[in-house]
């Protein structure tokens, strides 16, 4: 995914916090038990909000100190595996594997390059995950099918685009038979995803107008986004405040205060950030620190 969905920290309870890195940690562990090392690699902060929000009804945190290849020699404290942190694992190598497959088609041969050698080196990985959720993979690889169809005729519609990215989101929540809870937690997932497509589209628009790459905002607005900043934000809050609505309705257990704060703090935080221009300075700091 994008990395978007971060918590605001500050605000977080010390509880929260252990919950929260708990929950981190725990999928780590959990990818590498079920598909190796790489995968791990590819870990982001988005798939630890999806493995909070997949958490069973009622269920308690219980953590556990792990040895950890970034902390050997103390190691982490780890919320060990469950159906929810399977789950998330299982879905964080499909998405991760179609999100460098379309980064491959939208920057060709050379630029896309780094991304082409990723997903080979996932490949197996996601074989393995198809095998264990392969309705997941099934609507993935529709929804983005559709996406690619609308990239192509330069749809300049926000609407059928972020939907079409909003439903792969929404389809990660497998079926419990409880029914306002399902319906409750698609919902949610639908509007982050929904949320999460057009802020992406915001931090993208240089990059993609300079190289002529399909963005919906550069479509929908050919005199300049910019110019229509407070109707793009609008619409962002619209997406999350149903989002927020959905997940009262929702039991994310020890984990529903750090969703909660996510959602109403953490998501503005980005997106505050992402139109100021300070999401892109930051990421362009950490790559150069990386090197």
């Amino acid at each position: 995914m994008f990395g978007y969905v971060v918590p605001l920290r500050g605000e977080l309870r010390v509880r929260e916090l252990d919950a929260y890195q708990g929950i981190y940690c725990g999928l780590c562990h959990t990818l590498g038990h079920r598909y190796g090392f790489f995968p791990r690699l590819l870990l982001n902060y988005d798939f630890a909000f999806l493995a909070m929000v997949l958490a069973q009804p009622g269920e308690t945190m219980r953590l556990e100190r792990r040895r950890c290849v970034a902390c050997p020699l103390r190691g982490k404290q780890v919320c060990p595996s469950r159906p929810g942190l399977d789950t998330a694992a299982d879905e964080s190598v499909i998405l991760t594997y179609w999100k460098l497959r379309d980064s491959v088609a939208d920057h060709g041969l050379f630029r896309g390059l780094p991304a082409r050698i990723l997903s080979l080196l996932l490949r197996p990985s996601y074989r393995k995950a198809v095998l264990r959720q392969p309705d997941f993979d099934r609507k993935t690889v529709r929804c983005l099918e559709e996406l690619h169809e609308l990239e192509k005729m330069r749809s300049p519609s926000l609407d059928r685009t972020a939907d079409t990215f909003a439903r792969i989101l929404a389809s990660a929540a497998p079926s419990t038979g409880e029914t306002v809870r399902d319906r409750a937690l698609g919902q949610m997932l639908y509007h982050v995803g929904r949320w999460i497509y057009l802020v992406d589209a915001w931090d993208d628009l240089k990059e993609d107008r300079d190289s002529g790459s399909y963005n919906p905002l550069l479509l929908r607005f050919p005199d300049g986004p910019e110019a229509h900043q407070e109707e793009v934000r609008l619409t962002l809050r619209h997406s999350l405040n149903l989002a927020i609505s959905a997940c009262n309705l929702t039991d994310a257990g020890p984990w529903n205060g750090v969703v909660m704060n996510i959602l109403c703090l953490g998501l503005p935080m980005v997106e505050e950030a992402v139109f100021t221009g300070e999401w892109r300075r930051r990421k362009k700091e950490n790559r150069e620190n990386k090197l």
